[in-house]
């Protein structure tokens, strides 16, 4: 054992694993270490990866040998007493699937082995104590989704100290299939809320060939339904996507929507979060326009909150509840255009049936075409920058509804001064239970591109969606 080294971390040939030297003290009374020191290791680079359980395995003689097991939560491993040869294999699918490292372990070293890298030992002294910090509590069902290699399989080739034929080892061990015939451990899940709304459809056509993402519509997890999201096994997911809400901003007013708004918007996220900030998940939660205070100008990430009606409010606090997760992207939007019922497949319409509308022309923001909201997420999650606030929408000038409707109006080749320009206040001077609406929606995307993503002109792509809807 060495003493008198400096706390490290090091890299590995398996990406994700970490080697970590720890300072050992000692005297003729015998020795002490910090095993494991959030803030300390953190600042070098191990993940925050919040264990929860701690394991010992005894090993009462030199030659007992274990592994390799492939475990779907990541884990701390080091020696409180002995010595052991370590031994793991990437056994995660991917390009690293097989690659191989082994290193001696005595109180001065441990390591840190990523959820899917097979873990073996082989103890070298009698009473070798091995230790292991893990992240998820053991139960049948995770033990299910462990995966195996045999301890001689010959693409490994571990230089095993104690020849395999001279060393202790289980019939289970013994029997673990070669590389060949292992099933690979799949990556962590990305999981979709409202995968049936607008964005929700653009986020299944953006990732549909990746098995990597499971989409959930009301249907399987109702968000208005507390007991919606107990008994999902967490652990198996990486991130979530909450791409749910009440949307019916009139009906927010009402006392039934009002409870189901408060429901989705704000008491759901809050339970993500909370769900998030237990199980290391990166939580995605789309947001509205509507939080900020209207005033002129472009909405800022960092402008102050202004909810204006029960919808806008139930929108800011579920923002203010997803902040508290570590791992977070709020990601705030405005007149979200996709598949289904929405203002510009309404205008297109109308502009083929003769109908001479009045649309509002003093509320101005840009267009958000869901498959432009889907592409920003994704890039979002690709390059992950720091957590917080990110305003995400088409880019181009700004525009008010009307304006929007009239370019519809010319692009079906219809009279577009047929659209008739109304303020708020007239068009909804005879309607009662009307939400409150913000007059300046558009966003400022400084902080989203800053990031690398160039959002698409609105008008560009109203022209694509346009020409491709239905004539009829």
């Amino acid at each position: 054992m060495q003493t008198g080294k400096q706390l490290a971390v090091r890299e590995t040939p398996i990406p994700g694993f970490l080697v970590i030297d720890l300072p050992v003290h000692g005297d003729n009374r015998g020795w002490f270490k910090e095993n494991w020191q959030r803030e300390k290791q953190l600042a070098l680079g191990l993940p925050d990866f919040g264990p929860v359980q701690n394991n010992i395995s005894f090993n009462a003689t030199a030659g007992v040998t274990r592994g390799i097991h492939a475990e779907p939560w990541d884990k701390y491993i080091s020696v409180a007493a002995g010595r052991v040869f370590g031994a793991w294999v990437d056994l995660r699918e991917g390009p690293s699937l097989g690659a191989t490292f082994t290193i001696e372990i005595d109180p001065s070293i441990a390591v840190f082995v990523p959820r899917g890298v097979g873990n073996s030992f082989q103890a070298l002294e009698e009473d070798t104590a091995y230790s292991y910090l893990v992240n998820d509590h053991w139960s049948a069902e995770a033990q299910s989704e462990y995966t195996f290699l045999n301890l001689a399989d010959p693409t490994a080739a571990i230089a095993w100290p104690i020849p395999l034929e001279q060393a202790e080892l289980s019939d289970k061990d013994r029997a673990h299939p070669m590389l060949a015939d292992v099933t690979p451990m799949p990556p962590r899940k990305t999981l979709v809320l409202g995968a049936n709304g607008q964005l929700g459809r653009a986020l299944r056509h953006r990732w549909a060939d990746r098995a990597d993402v499971e989409f959930a519509g009301r249907d399987r997890i109702d968000l208005a339904d507390p007991a919606a999201l107990e008994g999902i096994r967490w652990s198996g997911y990486d991130t979530i996507v909450n791409a749910a809400g009440y949307t019916a901003v009139d009906a927010a007013e009402t006392d039934e929507g009002r409870h189901d708004a408060w429901a989705v918007n704000a008491v759901a996220p809050a339970r993500l979060a909370a769900i998030a900030a237990e199980h290391g998940l990166t939580l995605v939660h789309v947001s509205s326009d509507y939080v900020y205070a209207d005033r002129e100008g472009e909405r800022r990430e960092d402008d102050p909150l202004g909810p204006l009606g029960v919808y806008a409010q139930t929108k800011a606090a579920g923002d203010l509840a997803v902040a508290a997760a570590p791992r977070h992207y709020i990601v705030r939007t405005s007149w979200v255009v996709g598949e289904g019922r929405n203002f510009v497949a309404t205008m297109a319409s109308l502009a083929r049936r003769g109908v001479a509308p009045e649309v509002v022309d003093d509320q101005v923001g840009r267009l958000t075409f869901a498959d432009e909201l889907a592409r920003a997420i994704d890039h979002l999650l690709a390059t992950r920058p720091a957590s917080g606030v990110y305003n995400a929408s088409n880019g181009g000038e700004p525009a008010s509804w009307a304006a929007i409707a009239r370019r519809v109006f010319a692009l079906v080749g219809a009279d577009e001064g047929a659209v008739r320009p109304v303020t708020t206040d007239a068009y909804f001077a005879s309607k009662t239970g009307i939400a409150p609406r913000p007059r300046h929606s558009a966003l400022s995307l400084a902080k989203l591109e800053a990031t690398g993503f160039e959002p698409r002109d609105q008008l560009a792509m109203l022209e694509e969606f346009v020409a491709a809807l239905p004539s009829a």
